[in-house]
């Protein structure tokens, strides 16, 4: 069994947790911002493909004192990189933490860069060229207080990047995060689901793609498909189990709706790109004239907080009037919101049966659940 950790946003780390032992991980670890687990190679693959609430997937190499700049060099020369990487790869350094003496991400990440190539040209006499967009090994360096750990990251491009969405509007959720909150909102395929303020769509997507028992890693590539272990017919056999596992038929409803039809253009491209268009529905409306497409089900939201798009007073009407939208037309529903904005919360005006703390990136956010009676 091999140790595993993956990166995930802050304080989502119980949900990813429960994610991954869904998936087979075992010894399965919580941390901040991350995840301890353990597995064999079929597990780093299906994680990679499967999981709807992690950034990366790393795998640990090596872990020791570093308490300098020197230090660090010395101690990445001792790792044998051959079994890794060969001249002939492309190579990625990046890192993330520090200490006191290493407390620039750059050049911690550069010095170990050049401990890798000064040990490829004592070996080979020639030495991997860098590639930062498409390396064939990406090494990761985290940095905590005196201890250092370097790994190799299996996901390659953050595993958010779906792969399914080049169009995304002003101030996109993650797809992540839109997956983690389908979770704590306990949305399950069988209810309808709502966003009333869908702009790209990423909500309804991630609800389409589990409702559909879709992997979402199956539009993209993945850092352990280069790497010098990897096995292609397991990988092969697992996209193969993962496509023939796809349901054909949504159990529910799932709808979005925009005032923007520019925006919603954007979001009908992203369902094309992810084979859910024909399943997920897309309505061009005002807020105002929003009905409920069904008689009960989930809505999920995420509307503007003034942190980045809109003013915060021109945006209290925004939040009454989803409030009376919701207790006038969605009885029977539930109802989440997510915002960083405790002012304009309260101008919903109706009473959260839960808050719950959430990050969107580095801002705190509460998701405010309402029961629509």
């Amino acid at each position: 069994m091999n140790q595993y950790f993956a990166t995930v946003a802050r304080g989502l780390e119980p949900i990813a947790a429960q994610e991954l032992e869904r998936l087979g991980a075992k010894e399965v670890r919580p941390d901040f911002t991350g995840v301890h687990f353990a597995g064999d190679s079929a597990l780093l693959y299906r994680v990679n493909l499967w999981a709807r609430t992690l950034f990366r997937v790393l795998v640990p190499i090596r872990e020791f004192t570093c308490p300098n700049a020197d230090k660090l060099y010395q101690e990445v020369q001792k790792i044998a990189w051959e079994e890794y990487l060969q001249p002939d790869n492309t190579l990625a350094v990046n890192s993330t933490g520090g200490n006191r003496q290493l407390n620039h991400t750059h050049f911690t990440a550069l010095q170990v860069k050049n401990a890798i190539i000064d040990q490829q040209r004592q070996q080979f006499g020639k030495r991997s060229s860098i590639d930062t967009q498409n390396p064939d090994v990406l090494v990761n360096t985290h940095i905590h207080q005196a201890r250092c750990v370097i790994s190799l990251d299996s996901s390659g491009d953050s595993l958010h990047r779906r792969g399914y969405r080049p169009a995304v509007g002003l101030a996109p959720l993650k797809e992540t995060l839109a997956a983690a909150l389908l979770e704590m909102a306990e949305w399950e395929p069988s209810l309808p689901f709502f966003d009333p303020m869908c702009g790209s769509g990423t909500l309804p997507l991630e609800a389409a793609l589990k409702g559909l028992n879709i992997a979402p890693g199956l539009f993209r590539q993945f850092g352990f498909e280069t790497w010098q272990n990897f096995d292609k017919s397991l990988w092969e056999q697992l996209r193969l189990e993962a496509k023939a596992s796809q349901k054909t038929e949504l159990e529910a409803l799932i709808s979005g709706s925009d005032r923007d039809a520019d925006i919603l253009s954007q979001a009908r491209d992203n369902a094309q790109r992810c084979g859910v268009v024909s399943q997920v529905t897309f309505t061009h409306a005002e807020l105002s004239q929003v009905e409920a497409p069904a008689d009960k089900g989930v809505i999920i939201c995420n509307p503007p907080y003034g942190e980045r798009l809109g003013d915060v007073q021109e945006l209290g009407a925004l939040y009454k009037l989803l409030g009376d939208v919701f207790k006038q037309r969605f009885k029977g529903w539930t109802a989440f919101v997510l915002t960083g904005n405790k002012e304009l919360a309260k101008k919903v005006g109706l009473k959260a049966s839960r808050r719950i703390p959430v990050y969107n990136g580095s801002l705190p956010c509460t998701l405010l659940k309402y029961e629509l009676y």
